[in-house]
């Protein structure tokens, strides 16, 4: 029939007109900045850095591997490497950044950063409220500002939070099992190797 998508359309646009203003769930206008409205879990803005325990420094997840750097479609993240190591979550020495910033008055909000990292370092913000006075400076982000706890990230985004715990510590668990089961693999080299040095000794010598 000859307009059929456009009735459709009509009637779908008439159909939100009206519940806009009948269904309590859409009545969703407030009297802001008085009023705020939660963010939704979904929600994105900026990228932060994810760090566990108190110290920002001694418990930052990011290792400065430098892909979500190379990913970026706007190029505006900077790293420099650290000359030293630290412990990551699951005890093993790796680099940090030494420099992390992030420039976001170029950031598109892609999260393509967030999708490439493999450590689970880097996610989205809720926070929208970034308006400053230095177009310059104020937006370019360091790796201090841009740190935030693990407890921060379960608030604004528990769901994914809790998967990600989850996989982490599954992880952790596997290194944890291996090393203990390299521990006992060499504690039986060891133990096998003591019980058999008296046997050589005692061995008599071969006759001339």
């Amino acid at each position: 029939m000859l307009g059929e998508g456009i009735i459709k359309g009509l009637a779908e646009t008439a159909r939100n007109f009206v519940g806009s203003y009948v269904d309590e769930d859409r009545l969703t206008t407030v009297q802001y900045p008085e009023e705020r409205l939660p963010a939704q879990e979904a929600a994105r803005n900026f990228p932060f850095l994810l760090f566990d325990g108190n110290d920002p420094h001694a418990g930052l997840r990011c290792v400065a591997c430098q892909i979500c750097e190379r990913e970026c479609p706007p190029q505006c993240i900077y790293i420099e490497k650290s000359k030293d190591k630290k412990p990551d979550y699951v005890g093993k020495p790796q680099f940090y950044p030494a420099v992390f910033d992030i420039d976001i008055s170029v950031c598109m909000s892609c999260q393509i950063c967030v999708e490439v990292c493999p450590f689970e370092a880097i996610k989205m913000d809720t926070e929208f409220e970034l308006s400053n006075t230095d177009r310059f400076g104020g937006l370019l982000l360091d790796k201090h500002q841009l740190a935030k706890s693990n407890e921060y990230y379960h608030k604004i985004h528990p769901t994914e939070a809790a998967g990600v715990d989850s996989r982490l510590a599954a992880d952790k668990a596997k290194v944890e099992a291996k090393a203990r089961a390299d521990a006992e693999a060499k504690a039986r080299a060891a133990a096998a190797k003591a019980t058999a040095l008296p046997t050589l000794k005692a061995a008599p010598a071969p006759e001339a």
